[in-house]
C-alpha cells in the first residue's frame, strides 16, 4: 500500500475507532431507553451524520483519481462509477436470473491488483442472487455481451466496512475491469 493510501486508512480508521464505543453504548441505551425514556433518534442522528461524511469523503477520493487518470466515467444513481471502453457488436445483455460469465481484474484505487481472472479463473454468477458484491450485480446489467468496461465501487458497494478479509483492505474503493463473456452459456 502507499504511505497516502495508509494515511488514508489510518484516518478512516480513526473515525471507526470513535464510532465502535458509540454504537456499543447505543445497544446498551435501547435497553435502558425503557426506563429512561432516551429517544433513539438522539443516538441515530450522529451515526448517520458519520456515514453521509464518509460516503461523501469516498466520493471525492473517486472523483479525483478520475481526473487524474482522464477516465471519461459517469455515475449511477447508486454511486457506481462506469465507463464502457470497449462495445461490442453484440446485443444481448443478461437479465435478473441469467448466468453470466466475465473476466476481471480487482485493483485498489492505489493500484494494488487484488483479484484476477488469469489467476483465479472466470467469475460466474446468476445475477441478483447475490453472493458478489451489489456493484458488480448493478455493472453486469449495463452491458453487452462481449463488452469491456471498467467501475469503481465505493465501500458500501464493495466489501464494505471489512473488507473481503483477504486481499482487500476494510472500507476499500475498488476497481473493476471486465469484460462480459457469456450469458447462459452463449
Amino acid at each position: 500500500m502507499t504511505k497516502h493510501y495508509k494515511n488514508i486508512f489510518k484516518t478512516e480508521l480513526l473515525i471507526l475507532l470513535i464510532i465502535i464505543p458509540f454504537i456499543s453504548a447505543c445497544k446498551h441505551i435501547t435497553t435502558e431507553n425503557k426506563h429512561n425514556n432516551v429517544p433513539l433518534s438522539e443516538y441515530e442522528k450522529p451515526l448517520q451524520d458519520v456515514n453521509r461524511y464518509l460516503v461523501k469523503k469516498d466520493n471525492d477520493r473517486i472523483k479525483s483519481f478520475i481526473r487524474r487518470k482522464h477516465w471519461k466515467m459517469k455515475q449511477t444513481q447508486t454511486g457506481l462509477w462506469y465507463q464502457i471502453y470497449e462495445r461490442s457488436s453484440d446485443t444481448l445483455m443478461p437479465v435478473l436470473n441469467d448466468l453470466i460469465e466475465l473476466s476481471y481484474k480487482v485493483y485498489l484505487l492505489d493500484g494494488t491488483l487484488c483479484y484476477t481472472s488469469d489467476s483465479t479463473g472466470t467469475k460466474k454468477f446468476i445475477v441478483g442472487h447475490g453472493g458478489v458484491e451489489a456493484g458488480l450485480e448493478e455493472a453486469v446489467l449495463m452491458l453487452h455481451r462481449g463488452d469491456k468496461a471498467r467501475f469503481i465501487m465505493p465501500p458500501y458497494l464493495a466489501h464494505g466496512l471489512l473488507g473481503d478479509q483477504n486481499k482487500i483492505p476494510a472500507r476499500s474503493i475498488i476497481i473493476y475491469n471486465i469484460q462480459l463473456l457469456t450469458i447462459n452459456g452463449n
